[in-house]
């Protein structure tokens, strides 16, 4: 089925999220990792595209985040940026690219923005984030903070459940997401929280909430491209819903394909090139000494 494009979309900028907040406007957020993923999220009129260290699990196979390195994020990002003319280009600092100090964490942001072609970074932490937010904003670097479920402390959360279930840690969510907003942040991802935490955030904060796994109340929705489409392996998470079977396309695409190219019918004639008028192939043969 075809779908609608606006008529010659505006380039999306880090004031535009806020404006659409103001304006009651809802917004969504894709990750991509390569050209062909980024052209069609970003001409499918997707606000925002996320370079995201989740390349960690759905590109690279490896179990975490922790991996994934600087330099595969620009990669990555190099190639997401060609594909993509429209939706506000955010890049992921991975793990271990800002947790050296101050210093380090401009010069890696800085590769992000001036090599690979970032609009933005996205780091994740609360309270002890906020000074190293207040630095690079004050680079002149824009920043999406991320709390609740931050993937690099999978080792100290224990794995991958819901943050914020006690009044005590749902208290300090709101308030490490206030201070957060008071460094200099455009918008912070919320992930994996309950919704009503999830909602009193996004109405407390004049800057953009971002929701992964965080309720319908957020101002923008992102999920990982690999889970909407299905080419992810495993089970899904909870607030994942799956639009497409891609893998199972592929896997029908790859198995007709086998079954012909064994068969001999393909390629056919048609799909084959042929000796130009007047030559003769049995005149090229080649004899027998």
């Amino acid at each position: 089925m075809a779908y609608l494009q606006p008529d010659k979309p505006e380039k999306v900028y880090v004031p535009a999220l806020r404006a659409a907040k103001e304006k009651g406007e809802k917004l969504v957020c894709l990750t991509a990792y390569d050209y062909p993923s980024a052209r069609i999220v970003d001409e499918a009129g997707v606000e925002i595209i996320l370079v995201g260290d989740s390349m960690g699990n759905v590109i690279h196979g490896y179990g975490n985040t922790i991996p994934v390195t600087l330099e595969e994020i620009l990669s990555a990002l190099k190639a997401v940026k060609r594909g993509a003319n429209r939706a506000l280009l955010v890049a992921d600092m991975p793990y271990g690219s800002y947790h050296t100090g101050a210093n380090t964490a401009v010069r890696n942001a800085l590769v992000l923005m001036k090599d690979g072609g970032a609009e933005a970074v996205k780091l994740e932490g609360g309270r002890n984030r906020v000074e190293l937010v207040k630095r690079l904003v004050d680079e002149e670097i824009p920043v999406m903070a991320h709390i609740g479920l931050t993937p690099q402390s999978v080792h100290k959360l224990g794995g991958y459940s819901v943050q914020g279930k006690t009044s005590d840690t749902a208290q300090r969510l709101i308030e490490d997401a206030k201070m957060l907003e008071e460094a200099g942040a455009f918008a912070i991802v919320l992930e994996l929280i309950p919704r009503q935490i999830a909602e009193i955030i996004t109405k407390e904060l004049k800057i953009s909430t971002v929701g992964i796994g965080a309720g319908t109340n957020c101002d923008i929705q992102v999920v990982v491209l690999h889970d909407l489409i299905g080419l992810s392996f495993g089970r899904l998470p909870r607030f994942v819903r799956q639009y497409a079977n891609i893998r199972e396309v592929m896997t029908e695409a790859i198995i007709n394909w086998m079954q012909d190219a064994k068969s001999g019918d393909y390629p056919s004639e048609k799909e084959s090139y042929g000796l130009p008028k007047g030559i003769d192939a049995k005149s090229l043969k080649t004899k027998a000494s």
